[in-house]
């Protein structure tokens, strides 16, 4: 996991809050929530997407496999492996749902240097 900022107990710091750029630095909303596993593990970002000054947004879980990040730049955004055609057809993040909804990579994309970790 050398890719991410942690605090003891393994709590990600510094990505709430940016924003998220697709492959293309369109931009893709805010950072708003990260998934973890039982133990602690990334499984998803979460963002805030569409809707202008916060209406008609949707959350939209991302697996962790399509995220790129510089931890030690906190002003460079997230970078989605993501369309924004992708992520508008994404289903909506509700976290009571289970198991959890997101958009993962498909079976022939590459992904992130983050997967796995």
């Amino acid at each position: 996991m050398d890719n991410l900022e942690l605090l003891p107990g393994n709590q990600i710091t510094g990505l709430l809050g940016r924003k998220a750029q697709g492959p293309k630095g369109e931009d893709m909303g805010l950072v708003v929530d990260i998934v973890v596993d039982k133990d602690g593990d990334p499984r998803a970002l979460v963002i805030d997407f569409g809707g202008f000054l916060g209406v008609g947004s949707r959350k939209i879980a991302i697996d962790w496999r399509l995220v790129h990040f510089r931890p030690g730049n906190q002003d460079a955004p997230v970078q989605l492996m993501l369309s924004r055609v992708e992520v508008q057809d994404a289903p909506v993040f509700d976290p009571n749902v289970q198991p959890l909804r997101m958009i993962g990579p498909p079976a022939a994309k590459p992904v992130s240097p983050n997967a796995g970790q």
